[in-house]
């Protein structure tokens, strides 16, 4: 059977030349990087190159690189932190309606805690305003933190205004790229961040290793206490081995991220032409422009999405409802939810996001494919019955 995957949002495969890399610091190189002998002193360059990678990437200085194992704790590391090195100045916190639970998680966290969280609405198309983030600023406001990309319907978000109107008020304000870095070209100082947070799993390095950039200046309270790595902002031996995977695979997005951007645009925008064509009655969810080069997501009406999953991987395609985090939740998507689908619509959604292996010829085949599942599902839907007599 063909086996096709369109789920490039949940993780990507560990690129070869990513693998290679890193099997050396599973054995030759082993040492501990705050190790003072020959070893630890390697391992310890290996280190310190790859921040200079990742720097260079995000046009920051290395100092401004924190090594963690991934985007959640990236995440948490940059609420919690900035929310309790503040707590004197400040208790409010603004987000938005449609960030990861990464971010909701700490946020709800934080609102036990006695801070204060407004969380801003989007538009239809799953955009924050800038009118809406300057109205909801108050004098107690100590963080602005609004994701680059949403991970389910790829709105991009317009991250310098924003950053902007942060910086005008002397508010820290941060992104969680995970989903855009090695997708898109970021720059720290034009999106106007003091914090972002990146992933390496979801640009072809491995799991379990991610960064935050913290802006020179910008007080985080500790998060992991124990010994003084990372200049004492975030314990734990260091993850040598995923660091120089993760550093790889920022060099080979570099060198293909201008071809990846023009091949996977041209394979979403053919997606999002064709399904209306082969499926009636379906929602494109998320901005028809302003959305990630590799992201399609539909709402397909009168159908469960999960039954939709299942139906595609008995035929050999992986897609996703959603977040890959919350795919065992049996109620609907918040992101849908807050761009204003009902329930039943909102449970009909299917994700399909492309990446550096996916081929023309794998979107041949989910076009085949997608109106018959499609057809035999709402065969026994009796949403659909009641809807077409």
């Amino acid at each position: 059977m063909k086996k096709i995957y369109l789920d490039y949002a949940a993780t990507t495969p560990t690129d070869p030349e990513v693998m290679a890399a890193m099997e050396p610091y599973y054995f030759e190189r082993f040492g501990n990087a705050s190790s003072l002998h020959a070893y630890g002193q390697e391992a310890k360059k290996a280190l310190e190159d790859s921040r200079q990678t990742l720097a260079d990437f995000i046009g920051a200085k290395p100092e401004e690189i924190v090594f963690t194992s991934g985007g959640t704790e990236s995440d948490n590391f940059a609420l919690l932190g900035a929310a309790y090195a503040l707590e004197k100045k400040g208790n409010h916190i603004i987000t938005s309606a449609i960030e990861h639970h990464a971010i909701t998680e700490p946020a709800k966290f934080l609102e036990k805690k006695g801070f204060k969280v407004t969380y801003l609405g989007v538009d239809k198309d799953g955009l924050v305003s800038g009118d809406d983030l300057k109205k909801a600023i108050t004098d107690k406001t100590i963080l602005i933190s609004v994701m680059h990309a949403n991970n389910e319907i790829g709105t991009l978000q317009p991250i310098d205004q924003l950053g902007k109107i942060a910086k005008e008020k002397g508010i820290y304000f941060h992104t969680d790229a995970v989903q855009t870095l090695g997708h898109i070209p970021i720059n720290v100082d034009q999106l106007n961040v003091d914090l972002l947070s990146l992933s390496a799993h979801k640009f072809y390095g491995p799991k379990g290793v991610g960064a935050l950039y913290i802006r020179k200046g910008t007080r985080l309270e500790t998060f992991l206490r124990g010994g003084d790595q990372e200049r004492g902002r975030r314990a734990s031996t260091h993850n040598t081995t995923g660091i120089v995977g993760l550093a790889k695979a920022i060099e080979l997005c570099q060198k293909t991220m201008e071809s990846e951007i023009k091949f996977q645009s041209a394979l979403r925008d053919r997606l999002i032409k064709e399904i209306p064509l082969k499926v009636p009655e379906v929602r494109l969810n998320g901005h028809p422009q302003k959305r990630l080069p590799n992201n399609v997501n539909f709402s397909i009406k009168y159908i469960e999405g999960e039954s939709m999953l299942l139906s595609l991987d008995m035929l050999g395609i992986a897609c996703s409802t959603g977040s890959a985090c919350t795919s065992s939740s049996l109620e609907p998507s918040h992101v849908l939810l807050a761009i204003g689908l009902d329930h039943a619509t909102a449970h009909g959604s299917l994700r399909i996001t492309l990446g550096r292996f996916t081929r023309e010829s794998d979107i041949d085949y989910f076009l085949e494919k997608l109106p018959l599942v499609v057809q035999k599902l709402r065969a026994m839907s009796p949403l659909y019955e009641r809807k077409n007599p």
